[in-house]
């Protein structure tokens, strides 16, 4: 958050940032209280909250001012939360922003119940506060981010499909949220259709590098900056750009052989593969292809007025990407 903050040197965009931290507890409150603490739980736990920023980012460029910006932030981040929830039962996993994940710390049926009632919340205050437009797009996305996940699900331990494949997983589980909190600002502050469909453009392009970028970074930071181990993707079955890169070519025939062990691969299998695709040049590869995207996404805000919101959306690309490099430079 202290990186963002150094970037959107905006006093009103945290403002309302917290305005829509209070919005988020208030809008998952239920007469049950069992549900309230964990539907709370994850929101509590805190996370860079960059969809509410983005919609908040993007209603700068609208006319309007009035609370329909912070009830797109809410919309946004519970649909994004509640889709953490499902994801942690997926995974099987144990912990969530440096806390015991929901499914963990209760059970899976109750994660899945939880994340059920977030998303039925971020429905209620789209219909309650915002246009029908904003409500048939945020239903469209949820069946997105559904698409994008099952999608991803059956390409478990295949390394034989095309980096298109890949590209459409990641469209669906994080392009396509970001891109409509985005557009969900735009939209609450009443923009025009050119400057709603120029964030749009960026935003879809920065949810791809998004994940690029953070898939490139499980393969070459330290759990002690990204809270997990290193290959924690690799070690659910997961292969993202720069592996099925990798196993596309010369290198291919050794990652066949460690993969092939079956999992749960050991940790010596999982090191040797990340080593063969960071010294066969993928993650390079992988982040050319982030930058050519960033390029594209930058000159979509051409057409927007040349202000200080225009350059902080320039620069935000730009950050996502070095992340990685920042990571990559401590070995």
């Amino acid at each position: 958050m202290d990186e963002l903050r150094s970037i959107i040197e905006i006093p009103r965009i945290w403002e309302d940032l917290a305005k829509i931290e209070d919005g988020l507890l208030e809008s998952v409150v239920s007469d049950d209280a069992h549900l309230t603490e964990i539907s709370q739980h994850l929101l509590l736990a805190g996370g860079k909250r960059l969809r509410p920023i983005l919609s908040l980012l993007a209603a700068q460029f609208g006319p309007s001012d009035d609370h329909r910006r912070l009830k797109a932030g809410i919309a946004v981040e519970l649909i994004h939360v509640g889709s953490l929830y499902h994801d942690d039962v997926i995974d099987e996993a144990d912990t969530r922003r440096g806390a015991p994940s929901v499914n963990a710390n209760w059970s899976n049926t109750v994660a899945i119940l939880a994340g059920d009632f977030l998303m039925a919340r971020a429905s209620e205050v789209a219909a309650t506060h915002l246009s029908q437009e904003s409500v048939r797009l945020l239903a469209e996305t949820y069946a997105k981010l559904v698409e994008g996940q099952t999608r991803e699900l059956s390409f478990i331990d295949s390394l034989d499909h095309p980096i298109t494949d890949y590209e459409k997983v990641i469209a669906g589980k994080t392009a396509s949220l970001i891109r409509t909190s985005a557009r969900l600002g735009a939209i609450a502050a009443d923009a025009d259709e050119e400057v709603t469909e120029a964030l749009s453009t960026w935003a879809w392009e920065l949810g791809m590098v998004f994940q690029i970028a953070d898939d490139a970074l499980d393969l070459v930071a330290t759990e002690a900056s990204i809270g997990k181990p290193a290959g924690s993707d690799i070690r659910e079955g997961t292969f993202t750009r720069a592996v099925l890169d990798a196993a596309a070519g010369p290198d291919g025939t050794r990652i066949r052989e460690l993969v092939a062990t079956g999992r749960p691969f050991s940790d010596s299998a999982v090191e040797e593969i990340i080593d063969v695709v960071r010294s066969g040049g993928h993650v390079d590869a992988a982040l050319k292809t982030a930058m050519a995207r960033l390029e594209i996404a930058n000159q979509s805000l051409w057409v927007l007025p040349e202000n200080e919101t225009r350059a902080i959306l320039e620069q935000l690309g730009a950050f996502i990407v070095s992340r990685v490099e920042t990571a990559r430079s401590g070995f």
